[in-house]
């Protein structure tokens, strides 16, 4: 059987090698049939359709459902729509482990009459490997980035039977988008493939077929492809090159928009097709703060982490105010929605200035009709910052496949955007003069109109220039829309992030740490673990575990601040002294306070060098309290009922009247420039003999070790004042 499979595929090859050549496959017969590129481009739709590989389980089921709603929202006439089937390998593969079953159903369906109305195209933006071919195949046209690679059908199969050839025979004569001598070499490791220079042409043919070409003396040039005992697999410079068989190169959505000439909101994914949405909705309401950006990316880390949601809707009323954190919760939406998470931004009020950046980061913006978009905000744009600003824009739009000028503009009110039209397609395009600048031929656009963004833009207005997918009325449109058929769930903080949100305030934040420094100072001066060290301890841990929760610290300041505290115990009871362990653990302790009070350890912009100054002022004013407790507790705590049996009442006036003059009745004149040693470190006091005299002593200013050689430079009573001898 497998013979005669052989021999079908060599008797097809031969049949059809004069009129490759010749003849336009299928999909050339199309395209010559339709509209000029120009004049379809503005009528022309298309839909981007994910084929998750490998295609195994139900997979094809989905596909397959997918289409056939996008087919009940394309028209029936006009222009032939497009459908982009996207190949998508799981991270780190290539498709092996496609069921044969399951990709010869979906290649099936895809050669169907029922899709005769539209163009589809395989998009492969990576490599495919294994029964994933097949689907690829029984598109009309394929697409592909340069360096990825299509071939070795066979990956998974160790045998390739007759009813395997059979399969992939019916698809490729179906659209020949590839010839099918190259399809059996890359399913069969045994073929060997050969490219012909023949009298006719070029000819793609099997080592049988080569046989009977030289019989007939057909053959000027032979080219070896492919050796028996190798898989076939070629890159998609190799299939536009050399083959012909890819029509376009592209490395983005945005050359793939170009190269179908269709706008680039055409080759953005509906999330709307049969899904089994589960989704939850998350508000940005008023002033965008550090704290509310935390809770929300948390919050959706959490939830989407355990697997339950996989549709965020991002509802949007307010008009900014952190740039920062704005770009920190775009950049975040915009991560997911290279993932499976689909993410759709609701403004039935305002996004004004930074909280735009949240709304265009979304797969998909919907709006109502009056909603605001873009212009002043709740701060103005720092002109020093507006690079650091189109960084992140330009980043998100590379990310979406769009033109950037546009969306900077619904946060930079100064940037110029102008409409453009391509001579040479008459495509239109939305360039700042940075951006026209970037295009590869910039001389063919001219200038149609200047795009007025220095107010925002309405609903109406964002969805005509493409910025916004959908204009509607209220929420419940936008449910019907995604076919969401209940409520999404609110994701909103109970009592423990309320108490977090509380607790990381920079006024409750900075009086746990007065109220942490004054008890632990009390317990340092009345040793033994009581309640003022249990009051510190929990202070201490209050203060790491808010900033901890709320997103500003983390290991780092936690290993420096405990650190910092056993080096100062160092100090204090192991190494006496006040040296390179105490100054370091002090400045340590200092450290982690300041950062687990902010996001960043090195302030890069100008916000955070706005912000560092707070931090620093919430641990000045904690430590200035510290300061006025120990000098309360010094003065006044002796009086107190609760802590008297704390320390010792000073002495009345008349007791230390009495204890001066009975200490000024002792002598030590005779001691003034003598010389002597250090009978205990001087801290600055201490001990230090005097020939056969032990006398308590202290130094002039410096910290002296045991043994250090001392003179006497002043007597003032029963203070002996000594300085060390170098």
């Amino acid at each position: 059987m497998l013979g005669v499979m052989v021999g079908v595929l060599s008797c097809a090859g031969r049949n059809t090698a004069a009129a490759d050549q010749a003849a336009p496959p299928p999909v050339a017969e199309a395209a010559a049939a339709e509209k000029t590129p120009a004049a379809e481009s503005t009528a022309r739709q298309g839909y981007v359709i994910p084929v998750p590989l490998p295609i195994t389980g139900t997979i094809d089921i989905q596909v397959e459902r997918m289409i056939d709603q996008a087919l009940e929202n394309l028209p029936a006439d006009g222009p032939r729509n497009v459908l982009i089937l996207e190949f998508r390998p799981k991270p780190g593969q290539q498709g092996e482990g496609t069921q044969l079953d399951r990709a010869k159903s979906l290649a099936r369906y895809l050669v169907s009459p029922k899709l005769k109305h539209v163009r589809t195209v395989a998009y492969l933006p990576t490599s495919v490997q294994g029964h994933a071919v097949l689907p690829v195949l029984a598109c009309e046209e394929i697409i592909m980035a340069p360096d990825a690679t299509l071939g070795d059908a066979g990956h998974d199969e160790t045998f390739i039977d007759p009813d395997t050839l059979s399969d992939y025979e019916f698809i490729t004569r179906q659209r020949l988008t590839i010839k099918p001598a190259v399809v059996r070499a890359m399913l069969d490791k045994n073929a060997a493939l050969y490219k012909v220079q023949t009298l006719d042409g070029v000819q793609y043919v099997l080592a049988d077929e080569l046989a009977e070409l030289k019989a007939k003396g057909a053959v000027n040039q032979i080219d070896t492809l492919k050796d028996p005992g190798q898989a076939a697999r070629f890159t998609g410079r190799e299939l536009r090159l050399d083959f012909g068989f890819v029509t376009h190169l592209v490395s983005d959505r945005k050359e793939l928009a170009a190269a179908l000439h269709l706008p680039a909101s055409a080759v953005e994914e509906d999330p709307s097709l049969a899904r089994d949405w589960q989704p939850v909705l998350v508000r940005v309401e008023g002033p965008i703060r550090n704290e509310q950006i935390n809770f929300i990316i948390r919050t959706l880390d959490q939830r989407l982490d355990a697997g339950d949601a996989n549709f965020v809707c991002v509802e949007i009323n307010s008009a900014g105010g952190s740039f920062d954190d704005s770009a920190r919760l775009a950049q975040y939406l915009a991560e997911l929605s290279e993932s499976d998470i689909r993410t759709v931004a609701y403004v039935p009020s305002e996004a004004r200035g930074d909280a735009a950046l949240i709304a265009l980061a979304c797969d998909h913006l919907v709006m109502r009709e009056n909603a605001r978009l873009g212009g002043a905000g709740e701060v103005n744009l720092n002109p020093a910052r507006r690079e650091d600003l189109q960084i992140v824009v330009r980043d998100l739009c590379k990310k979406r496949a769009r033109s950037w000028s546009l969306p900077l503009a619904m946060v930079d009110r100064e940037l110029v955007v102008e409409r453009m039209a391509n001579q040479e397609n008459q495509r239109t395009a939305f360039f700042s003069a940075a951006e026209l600048a970037e295009q590869a031929q910039p001389e063919k656009w001219k200038v149609v109109s200047t795009v007025n963004t220095r107010d925002g833009l309405n609903g109406t207005e964002a969805e005509e220039l493409g910025l916004a997918r959908f204009v509607v009325s209220n929420f419940d449109e936008l449910k019907q829309i995604y076919h969401l058929e209940t409520d999404p769930e609110r994701l909103q903080p109970n009592w423990a992030h309320l108490l977090i949100e509380q607790l990381a305030r920079p006024e409750i934040a900075g009086f746990l740490l007065f109220i942490a420094f004054f008890a632990l100072m009390m317990e340092s001066m009345s040793p033994g673990i009581g309640v003022p060290g249990f009051v510190s301890a929990v202070c201490f841990m209050l203060y790491f575990w808010a900033n901890v929760l709320h997103g500003t610290a983390g290991a780092l300041e936690i290993l420096l601040f405990a650190a910092g505290l056993i080096f100062i115990a160092m100090e204090l009871f192991i190494l006496p002294g006040f040296g390179v362990f105490g100054i370091g653990g002090v400045l340590m302790v200092i450290a982690s306070v300041i950062l687990a009070s902010q996001t960043f350890v090195i302030p890069r912009n100008a916000y955070q060098f706005e912000q560092l100054p707070r931090s620093i002022m919430m641990v000045t004013f904690a430590m200035a309290g510290v300061i006025i407790a120990l000098v309360t507790f010094r003065k006044y705590l002796d009086k107190a009922p609760m802590f008297s049996r704390m320390m010792l009442k000073p002495p009345a006036d008349e007791q230390l009247a009495e204890l001066h003059r009975r200490e000024s009745l002792a002598s030590f004149d005779h001691l003034l420039h003598k010389r002597g040693k250090t009978s205990t470190p001087l801290t600055p006091a201490g001990k230090a003999m005097f020939g056969d005299q032990l006398i308590d002593v202290v130094s002039d200013g410096e910290f002296l070790p045991r043994g250090a050689d001392v003179y006497v430079i002043e007597i003032a009573g029963n203070r002996v004042v000594v300085r060390g001898i170098s």
